[in-house]
C-alpha cells in the first residue's frame, strides 16, 4: 500500500511540474492566439445563424487558451459574447454576470470599442428588466466610447436604443429627437436594418404626438424598406405598428389584414426560436458531445489493456487516481460555488463603481466647459466695464463724478478678481498649475508686494514691518510668481482684518540642503483675530469668518484656499496661530533652490513715446470685434497710443481684408457669428505666414491654449487687459517687424 501510494504521489507531481514547467513559446502563443479567434469567429457566424449553444460551447472553448496566453482582449469579447446569448435566451441575470466580466477585462486592457458594445448590450438587458433608467446610463456610456472613436455608426443602433427606451418611458419629444437621429446615421452609412426600424419606432411616436397620416406615411416606408432587404424582425414589428395605427383611423379591414400578416410572421419567427433554444436539442448537442467523449475514453482504456506489463498497477493507479481527482474536484467544486458567489457580487459593485466614475469624469468635462463658458460671457461686457471706467476718469470729468467712476472702476476690478480666483481654484483642483521657475531676489521681491499693499494698510491706519534674515542668501531659482500670489493674499487678508495696528513681514531660514534653503514666512497682525472652531475650515473654498464679517469686510473666501493650494504646489506647507481679538499669525514654509547668478536689472520703457523708434502713421492694425462697444473701447485705446486701425465685425470680412490691404497687426476676437475666430486665423496663415495675429479674447482656461497654437496665433491677450501688457505686446510685435523690413 505504501509503494502504491507513492506512486500515486509520484505521478501526480511528474504531471504537476510537466504541466507549469513547460513555457509557451512565441510560436506556441500564436498559434493558440489563432487557435482563439478562429473559435470566437465560429462562436460569432452561429449566433447570427441562431445556433446559440453551438456558440456558447464555441466561446467556452475559446476560454480556456484566451486565459492561457492572458489574452485580456479575447476574455473580454467571449465574456461579452456569451452575456448578449444569455441576454438572447432570456437569461437576464446570467447575462449581467457575463457582461460584469467583460467590462472589467475590457477596462483593463483599454479595449474600448469592445467596452462599448458590452455597455450596449447592458442596456438591451436592463430594458427587457424594465429598468429603464440604468438602461439609459449604459446606452450613454456606450455611446460616449463610440464617439470618442469616432464611429458614429455604431451610434446609430445605439441611439435607436435610447430613442425605444424613451418611448417605453413615454417621454416623446426625446424619443422622437434620437430616432431622426438613428435615421440620420443610418442615411449616412447605408444601415438599412436600422433605418427601416427606426422609421417604424418613429411612426409610433407620431402616432402618440397626434400626427396619425405622418405615422402611416414613415411607418409604410420602413416596412417597405424592412420587406425590400428580408428584415423579418422588423417586418413583424411593423405590420403590428400599421395595424394599429389603421385601428385608429378605424379602417378596420387594413388593420385586420396586417394583424394577420404579423401573427403570421410573428409565429413562424417565434417557432424557429424556439426550435433553436428547444432544450431537447440542448441535451442532444451535450450527448453528443459526451458520446465523442465516452468514445475517446474507450480507445485510451483499448490501448491501457494493450500494455500487459503494468496492467494491474494501472488499473489500480487508475481507480486511486480517480478517487483522489473526485475528491479534489468535489472541494474544488464547493470553494468555486463561494468564489463565483463573491466574485458576481463584486464585479456587480465594480460595474457600479466604473459607472459612477465616468459620470463624475463626464461631470468634471461638463463643469469645465461651463466655467469656460461663463468667464467668457462675464469678462466681455467687463472689459466694456473697466475700458470705459478708465477712460472716463482720463477724460476729466466733473468733480461730482470721479467718485462714482472709482467706484464703478473698483466694482469692475473686485468682479475680474473674482473671476480670476475661481479659474485659479479650478485649476489648482484639476492639478494643471505648473511650476515654472525663475532667477529672482527674493528680499526685492517681497519688499515689492509690501510696497504695492502699503496705500491699503495706510488706509487702515496701519504699519507695515519687514524683517529679513540676514544670514539668508536673496537669490533664487524658483515660482516667484506664485510666491507673490501667496504673499498679497496673506498680507491682503492681514490688512483687510486689521484697523489702526500693525502687520510684521518675516522671513528667515530654517535650515539647509546644498544649495536647497527651507525657509519659513510669517505674516503677523494684530487685528480681529478668528475663533478655534473658524479655523477648521479657514483653507476652504469660500469659507469666511462668519456672514457679519463678509458683510463687513467683503471678500469672495477662495483666497486662503488658493494659498493652500499654491503652497501644496511649491511643496511646502501652512500653518495658522489665532486667539479672538487679540491677531492672527500665518506661517508657511517652502523650498528654495540658492543661485548665484546675476539677476540683469528690468528698466521700464515708455512704450510709442519715442516716435523716432518707429513712424507710427504707417502701421495698420485691423480689429477683429463683433460687440460694437468693444470695437469702440479698443480703438479709442490704440488712439491713445497714436495708432490708427480697421474695423470688421465678422470672420469672413476679417479674411477678405487681410487679402486686400497689407496690414502690420490683426486683433482678433474668437466667438463671432459666421466663423470663428480660430478658423479665420486658420485660413490667413494659408496665404499669409508673417503675419503677426493676437488673439483679443475672454476666453481664459489652459486647456484651450492648443487650439490657439494650432490655429496659427502669435500671443493671446486675454480681455480685460492691463494697459501697460498690451503696449508691450503691441510694441515688440511692431519693433519686430520694422527691424525685419530695414534688414
Amino acid at each position: 500500500m505504501f509503494r502504491i501510494n507513492y506512486y500515486i504521489c509520484a505521478i501526480i507531481m511528474v504531471l504537476s511540474c510537466s504541466v507549469f514547467s513547460q513555457e509557451i513559446t512565441t510560436q506556441e502563443r500564436d498559434t493558440i492566439q489563432q487557435n482563439v479567434n478562429n473559435l470566437i469567429r465560429l462562436a460569432q457566424k452561429n449566433i447570427e445563424n441562431s445556433n446559440y449553444f453551438e456558440a456558447q460551447k464555441e466561446l467556452e472553448n475559446a476560454l480556456i487558451p484566451a486565459t492561457t496566453i492572458e489574452d485580456n482582449k479575447s476574455i473580454g469579447l467571449i465574456y461579452s459574447k456569451l452575456g448578449k446569448i444569455e441576454y438572447i435566451i432570456e437569461e437576464p441575470d446570467e447575462a449581467i454576470k457575463q457582461l460584469t466580466r467583460a467590462v472589467a477585462t475590457q477596462r483593463l486592457s483599454n479595449d474600448k470599442i469592445n467596452l462599448a458594445e458590452s455597455y450596449k448590450t447592458f442596456g438591451n438587458v436592463y430594458v427587457a428588466k424594465k429598468d429603464y433608467q440604468t438602461a439609459l446610463d449604459y446606452y450613454k456610456s456606450s455611446k460616449n466610447l463610440f464617439e470618442q472613436e469616432g464611429l458614429d455608426d455604431f451610434v446609430a443602433e445605439v441611439d435607436l436604443k435610447k430613442g425605444q427606451t424613451f418611448l417605453a418611458l413615454e417621454d416623446y419629444e426625446q424619443a422622437k429627437l434620437l430616432f431622426e437621429n438613428a435615421i440620420a446615421l443610418a442615411n449616412r452609412y447605408n444601415l438599412k436594418k436600422i433605418h427601416s426600424s427606426a422609421q417604424i419606432n418613429l411612426g409610433v411616436v407620431y402616432a402618440k404626438l397626434n400626427n396619425i397620416d405622418k405615422a402611416i406615411e414613415i411607418t409604410n416606408e420602413g416596412v417597405n424598406e424592412a420587406i425590400n432587404n428580408d428584415f423579418h424582425n422588423v417586418i413583424s414589428e411593423g405590420y403590428l405598428v400599421l395595424s394599429d395605427l389603421n385601428q385608429e383611423t378605424k379602417n378596420y379591414k387594413l388593420a385586420n389584414a396586417y394583424l394577420r400578416k404579423h401573427i403570421k410572421l410573428s409565429d413562424s419567427l417565434l417557432n424557429v426560436k424556439r426550435q433553436n433554444l428547444n432544450p431537447e436539442r440542448r441535451f442532444e448537442y451535450l450527448l453528443k458531445n459526451q458520446t465523442e467523449y465516452q468514445k475517446k475514453q474507450a480507445a485510451d482504456l483499448e490501448e491501457l489493456q494493450d500494455s500487459k506489463n503494468l496492467s494491474k498497477l494501472t488499473a489500480i493507479l487508475s481507480v486511486a487516481l480517480i478517487t483522489i481527482l473526485s475528491l479534489l474536484t468535489l472541494s474544488l467544486y464547493k470553494n468555486n460555488r463561494i468564489r463565483l458567489k463573491t466574485n458576481n457580487m463584486l464585479h456587480k459593485k465594480n460595474g457600479e463603481l466604473i459607472l459612477a466614475k465616468e459620470k463624475a469624469e463626464l461631470a468634471s468635462k461638463t463643469k469645465a466647459n461651463f466655467l469656460s463658458t461663463v468667464t467668457h460671457e462675464l469678462r466681455t461686457p467687463l472689459y466694456a466695464v473697466t475700458g470705459l471706467s478708465n477712460m472716463l476718469l482720463d477724460e476729466n470729468p466733473k468733480p461730482e463724478q470721479v467718485q462714482h467712476l472709482k467706484s464703478l472702476k473698483f466694482s469692475g476690478d473686485y468682479l475680474l478678481t473674482f473671476i480670476n480666483d475661481i479659474l485659479q481654484i479650478n485649476k489648482i483642483e484639476a492639478n494643471k498649475v505648473e511650476v515654472e521657475p525663475e532667477v529672482f531676489n527674493l528680499k526685492k521681491k517681497v519688499a515689492n508686494v509690501i510696497a504695492a499693499l502699503n496705500n491699503s494698510a495706510i488706509d487702515n491706519g496701519i504699519k507695515l514691518h519687514f524683517e529679513y534674515d540676514k544670514d539668508l542668501p536673496e537669490n533664487y531659482n524658483a515660482d516667484q510668481l506664485k510666491i507673490s500670489q501667496i504673499l498679497i493674499n496673506l498680507i491682503g487678508n492681514s490688512i483687510k482684518f486689521t484697523k489702526d495696528g500693525d502687520i510684521w513681514v518675516r522671513v528667515y531660514k530654517l535650515n539647509q540642503t546644498g544649495k536647497t534653503y527651507s525657509i519659513r514666512f510669517e505674516i503677523e497682525d494684530n487685528g480681529i483675530g478668528i475663533s478655534k472652531e473658524k479655523q477648521e475650515h479657514m483653507f476652504e473654498s469660500f469659507s469666511q469668518g462668519s456672514i457679519q464679517i463678509n458683510r463687513k469686510y467683503g471678500g469672495t473666501g477662495l483666497g486662503l484656499s488658493i494659498v493652500k493650494g499654491l503652497i501644496d504646489i511649491l511643496k511646502g506647507k501652512i500653518y495658522l496661530k489665532s486667539e479672538l481679538g487679540k491677531g492672527s499669525n500665518f506661517i508657511f514654509e517652502i523650498p528654495l533652490n540658492y543661485t548665484d547668478q546675476v539677476i540683469e536689472e528690468e528698466t521700464k520703457k515708455n512704450y510709442f513715446k519715442n516716435i523716432s523708434e518707429i513712424e507710427l502713421s504707417t502701421i495698420k492694425i485691423l480689429v477683429v470685434e463683433d460687440n460694437k462697444i468693444n470695437q469702440m473701447i479698443t480703438k479709442k485705446i490704440l488712439n491713445k497710443m497714436n495708432l490708427n486701425c480697421d474695423i470688421v465685425d465678422n470672420g469672413e470680412d476679417a479674411v477678405e481684408q487681410v487679402k486686400n490691404t497689407n496690414y502690420d497687426v490683426v486683433l482678433m476676437d474668437i466667438h463671432m457669428p459666421g466663423i470663428s475666430g480660430l478658423e479665420a486665423t486658420k485660413i490667413i496663415r494659408g496665404f499669409k505666414k508673417d503675419l503677426t495675429i493676437f488673439a483679443l479674447t475672454a476666453v481664459t482656461l489652459e486647456d484651450k491654449m492648443h487650439e490657439f497654437e494650432e490655429a496659427g496665433f502669435d500671443d493671446i491677450i486675454s480681455k480685460p487687459f492691463k494697459q501697460e501688457d498690451f503696449e508691450k505686446k503691441l510694441y515688440q510685435a511692431l519693433i519686430k517687424e520694422e527691424v525685419a523690413i530695414v534688414k
